[in-house]
């Protein structure tokens, strides 16, 4: 499978859960993979520290050690607080996922994937900044530009480049893929405290209401979380969709301090004494707000190509997904010979995406244009919240966790109905 000349069978810009998942499917079938990263590990990044099943799935496909003694706090399930009450759902217990989740902060865990990607045979380049694509006389990708350590320029070439840079997309606005205004967009603010009250908790916390105690227990945007660490200490944040009002027009960073001064006094959280850090924000892209997810020897994964979960703002397990899917099309790929025939194959990569995703995501695009509205958010929590059964099936939804085939009566009605909403 291996073009002379080339410094890599595939090229993977970032070395994030999407760009290391991707290099480790590839490795280990034998592929040489370059993956260059643009900071150093280890490193801190927004969010991602709470991990459902469906990421979880993808830790063991790549050998993770998910246990206790290896720093990771599992967790059952999700507890659920908003309309006065507090309701714990436990995973569904499926044959396509495990029945646990899992926590652990991104200052080791992105460095931990990458190891399990160089272990396979991946050649991993930190400290190294993609600056754009090589282009050769038709306009196709066949290398990227680079600064080393030192500041100095670099080319590397390969047939094949797999971007996987993020949310700014650096990699796709130079080949002139722009994100779409249309596709829902999420900012995420949160910030680590110590509890000893909270930390070691086995639920993963979501609060579908947040509310300020300086002003008069007044409803503020957004939903919150909640996610112990076992280490003494607690992710808490709060996200803001751009269907609410307050998108763009908040401080997010106060909305966090005046949720938290109205959480209990024995945890800790209203004390800025116990915070471990300053608060951080991020951007949420979701469903598929970047295409062509390939075009011209680029195939893009993860939150590249927008692939947040509308649902519950979760992107780590989509891009896992996308990095293990996109290594598979670029082994069978680079196994036919350039031209046509290789084409073929690479056009398969957005078509099986969309197959996989693109229901499931144009629902979750009605849904955060819903849930949008504060109206609709409190009768949600005020009638749905009050019926576990229901919400049992909301969290299958929202966390789109579901056997394909067979299953229960809540998988079948929820496999249906993104079976027959059109694509994102």
């Amino acid at each position: 499978m291996t073009d002379t000349g080339n410094d890599a069978d595939v090229i993977v810009v970032g070395a994030g859960p999407g760009g290391s998942s991707a290099a480790f499917h590839l490795a280990r079938h034998g592929l040489r993979v370059l993956l260059l990263e643009k900071t150093e590990f280890p490193r801190e990044k927004v969010c991602g520290d709470g991990l459902t099943p469906r990421a979880v799935k993808q830790l063991i496909k790549m050998g993770i050690d998910t246990t206790e003694e290896k720093g990771w706090l599992r967790n059952r399930g999700l507890r659920v607080i908003g309309g006065g009450v507090r309701l714990e759902l436990d995973w569904p217990e499926l044959a396509s996922y495990p029945d646990y989740g899992l926590t652990r902060t991104r200052m080791d865990f992105d460095q931990m994937l990458a190891t399990a990607a160089t272990d396979a045979g991946a050649v991993l380049r930190t400290g190294t900044p993609v600056t754009g694509p090589i282009l050769d006389r038709t306009g196709r990708v066949v290398g990227v530009t680079a600064t080393g350590p030192g500041k100095e320029p670099l080319e590397f070439r390969a047939p094949l480049v797999i971007a996987a840079d993020g949310v700014s997309g650096r990699f796709a606005l130079a080949l002139g893929i722009a994100k779409r205004e249309d596709r829902p967009m999420g900012v995420a603010v949160r910030q680590y405290f110590r509890s000893e009250f909270r930390h070691d908790d086995d639920y993963l916390e979501s609060w579908l209401e947040l509310r300020s105690r300086e002003s008069g227990d007044k409803l503020l945007p957004g939903y919150g979380w909640i996610f112990g660490l076992g280490d003494g200490r607690v992710n808490v944040g709060l996200g803001v969709l751009n269907s609410s009002v307050a998108y763009g027009k908040t401080n997010y960073k106060t909305l966090l301090a005046d949720w938290l001064d109205n959480t209990p006094a024995e945890w800790g959280l209203s004390d800025p004494a116990n915070a471990d850090g300053k608060p951080q924000g991020a951007a949420l892209p979701m469903g598929f707000n970047r295409v062509p997810h390939y075009t011209r020897g680029v195939l893009l994964v993860g939150d590249t190509g927008g692939m947040v979960n509308p649902f519950n703002g979760e992107g780590i397990a989509y891009a896992m997904e996308s990095g293990e899917l996109a290594a598979e099309i670029a082994i069978q790929a680079l196994a036919r010979p350039q031209g046509t025939s290789r084409e073929r194959v690479l056009a398969n990569y957005p078509a099986e995406l969309k197959a996989r995703y693109g229901g499931y995501y144009r629902l979750g695009n009605i849904f955060v244009k819903l849930i949008g509205q504060p109206q609709v958010m409190r009768m949600a929590t005020k009638h749905g919240m009050p019926h576990p059964m229901l919400m049992r099936f909301v969290l299958k939804l929202l966390a789109n966790l579901t056997d394909p085939r067979g299953g229960d009566a809540m998988d079948r009605v929820i496999n249906a109905m993104t079976r027959i909403a059109p694509a994102a």
